[in-house]
Order: C-alpha cells, then structure tokens, then sequence
C-alpha cells in the first residue's frame, strides 16, 4: 500500500486530504509542524508527502531543504495560502515536485498525487 504524510498546521485540511486519500486506497499519517513531520519520515518514509509552506516554527521551505538532503527520493507536493512566487519557485528549486494554492481542488491533488506514484 502506498502511504502519504499530509503535514499541515490545520486540522481541518488534514484531516480533508486524509480522508481523499484513504477513499483512492492510501496509507495516510499526518503533521501538524515540521519536526513531527521530519519525526515520522524518520520512522517510515511515505511514498509522497503533502507540505504546507507556512506552519509555525519550521516553515515548509526548512522541512523541504531537510527532506531533500536526507531523503532525496520522495517526492514532495508544496501547499500554500499564498500566492509568493518567489516561495513558490524557491521550493521548486529545491525539489519540489509541484505545488497547490489554497484553497485547492481536492480532485487536482488527488490526481497529482496519483500521477507521480503512478511510475
């Protein structure tokens, strides 16, 4: 089964995008900041990891650097609130697969999701 880490500081976008992604047959944990998030990868690498930009604490760009230097294989989603281009480009820069503005359609993430796990 393939698992997806969700990590965002709202309990209510975990728990939505839990909820699709269990629905399409995945394995599901989530973070609500960036040390629980590099805490669980640690444990158990998931097959793809949904990333909030802004969190309290370590921002989503910090958990992106640190993902990406230990665990260069997983591909990773950026989510953000903001329409910060520069952000934005930052995390693509450093490995970012993609990235959504909230609010998002479910379904696009969903198939995005689907796509890069998919090969």
């Amino acid at each position: 089964m393939r698992n997806v880490l969700i990590v965002d500081d709202q309990q209510g976008i975990r728990l939505l995008l839990e909820e699709v992604f269990k629905k399409e047959g995945y394995g599901t944990k989530s973070a609500a900041n960036g040390g629980e998030a590099l805490q669980q990868v640690k444990n158990e690498q998931p097959d793809c990891i949904l990333l909030d930009m802004k969190m309290p604490g370590m921002d989503g760009i910090d958990v992106l650097r640190q993902l990406k230097k230990e665990w260069p294989e997983i591909p990773v989603i950026m989510m953000t609130a903001y329409e910060e281009l520069k952000l934005v480009e930052h995390a693509l820069e450093i490995g970012a697969e993609k990235y959504f503005t909230k609010p998002f359609d479910i379904f696009e993430v969903r198939d995005a999701v689907n796509l890069l796990l998919a090969s």
